[in-house]
């Protein structure tokens, strides 16, 4: 064969057009104006859908490079998460506050809203992550894994909603425990269980199990105190004296709690590392030994999208569209409890978790299903700790700090769903192995707990408060 073949041949999606190029239509080459249309859509197809390279990020103009790399930015926060198509009900959930509309509409469109803003909030966390090292990213992600929770807790303490807050802190330890990691256990146990009797069960870390589940059972007793704690004291008629014990219990605990914490994430990220490295995990059974081009390249992309400044940024707006649709959200909880019926625990325990950790839900069952048992639990136990043991009783610091009674006594029905469901997490993850059934029944368990508040009456737990803190 002829070496002497047309040079647009050899043009690339990123080569500008070669001037001076002849058409060879007759050879069945290309012509000059089918590369050009070529290399023109190439460029077009860079500038709005590729994540790692955006035309014009390398321009010697300094104007037309930081527009290109904005552009850049905004283009790969966008790509980052399935979910974030649902981003145009950011402004219009805005507008619905704003203006007035029903309160069904503004709590609706605000809760989409908010699903899309919490996957971009941890897209950019993880991006931040990359360039910050182990010990630093990990503490990065533990302070801003929960962050939607937070602020929209924070909206509802501002806004007397103790009971929405209570409920939210409980719902996301309760769906994380019950919910994800049952689906976990579920889709990863019927995908590598094995069939015809020879089942299989997929492993992970028992050690971090155990120091987990320790922590959790740490967090179910200080709920459980200071409810046996007004118990007692509800024989007494004196509920100013009630009131004070139950606050400064509350206060004392979550200090405590705090510095365990701190303590947890000194052991998670310096001293004990090595228990949580997901890359130390069990290695794969024989039919998964040869990763597909798919999860090789995944596994390898390591390399954040975007620099730190820019993570910043994306951030901090994030954070704030968060606090303006949270805002808006809470304010129209008590308007649908009282048009619906639904308690104020019901939406608390289900749909607010579900707003907060939809798209890391996602992700841990998708971990679970390629075997990676090990990342499912860091998400499911470890989101469920950094609640539990850091939001919670951050939270009631806070409400100390504004003056409100959030406190660490829970309705006695909450606390005994508590309980039960980290006694049960604790048999299920004791041995470091799952299958298919553990999951069904954290599932099955998680959808009781959620008909029993669903079947309680939107008055029903508002009595206890008002005997305890007045109206």
């Amino acid at each position: 064969m002829s070496n002497t073949k047309p040079n647009n041949q050899h043009v690339s999606e990123r080569t500008p057009l070669i001037h001076g190029e002849r058409s060879n239509t007759a050879n069945g080459a290309p012509s000059r104006s089918d590369s050009y249309r070529h290399v023109r859509g190439s460029r077009a197809l860079h500038f709005f859908t590729d994540s790692r390279y955006t035309p014009g990020t390398d321009h010697s103009n300094i104007v037309l490079r930081s527009l290109a790399y904005t552009w850049h930015v905004t283009k790969v926060t966008l790509l980052s998460n399935y979910v974030n198509f649902l981003l145009v009900m950011v402004p219009v959930g805005i507008v619905a506050g704003k203006s007035g509309w029903g309160a069904t509409a503004v709590f609706t469109l605000n809760f989409f809203a908010i699903i899309p803003l919490a996957a971009v909030l941890s897209f950019a966390t993880e991006e931040i992550s990359l360039k910050l090292g182990d010990a630093l990213g990990g503490l990065l992600n533990a302070t801003f894994g929960n962050a939607v929770e937070l602020i929209v807790s924070i909206v509802a303490l501002r806004d007397d909603q103790i009971e929405v807050v209570q409920a939210s802190m409980l719902g996301s330890i309760l769906s994380n425990l019950l919910l994800v990691m049952g689906m976990c256990f579920f889709f990863g146990g019927l995908v590598h269980g094995g069939t015809n009797g020879n089942g299989r069960e997929q492993v992970f870390s028992a050690a971090v199990a155990q120091t987990t589940c320790s922590l959790m059972a740490l967090s179910s007793a200080s709920l459980v105190l200071p409810a046996a704690l007004y118990s007692v004291l509800d024989r007494n008629n004196n509920s100013g004296a009630k009131r004070e014990s139950i606050l400064t219990l509350s206060r004392g605990t979550a200090i405590i709690l705090l510095a365990l914490y701190i303590l947890y994430l000194v052991f998670q990220l310096r001293t004990h590392s090595n228990l949580f490295d997901a890359e130390s995990q069990t290695p794969p059974s024989d039919d998964e030994t040869t990763q597909t081009p798919e999860a090789e390249t995944e596994d390898a992309h390591e390399e954040p999208v975007m620099g730190p400044v820019a993570g910043l940024a994306v951030l901090v707006v994030t954070t704030i569209l968060v606090a303006i649709c949270a805002d808006y959200l809470v304010g129209s909880i008590d308007e649908i409890v009282e048009s619906t019926n639904i308690s104020k625990a019901f939406i608390g325990l289900i749909l607010i978790p579900i707003v907060g950790n939809a798209a890391e839900h996602v992700t841990a069952v998708v971990v679970a299903v390629r075997n990676k048992m090990d990342l499912a639990m860091g998400v499911a136990i470890g989101s469920s700790i950094q609640i539990a043991l850091g939001v919670t009783p951050f939270l009631v610091i806070v409400g100390w700090i504004m003056g409100k009674d959030m406190t660490l006594r829970f309705e006695i029905f909450q606390t005994v769903c508590f309980a039960v469901s980290v006694l049960v997490v604790t048999y299920t993850v004791q041995d470091g192995k799952s299958n298919y059934l553990e999951g069904a029944m954290l599932i099955g368990l998680y959808i009781i707990i959620a008909v029993a508040f669903f079947a309680t009456p939107g008055d029903a737990m508002e009595g206890a408060r008002t005997l305890i803190f007045g109206s």
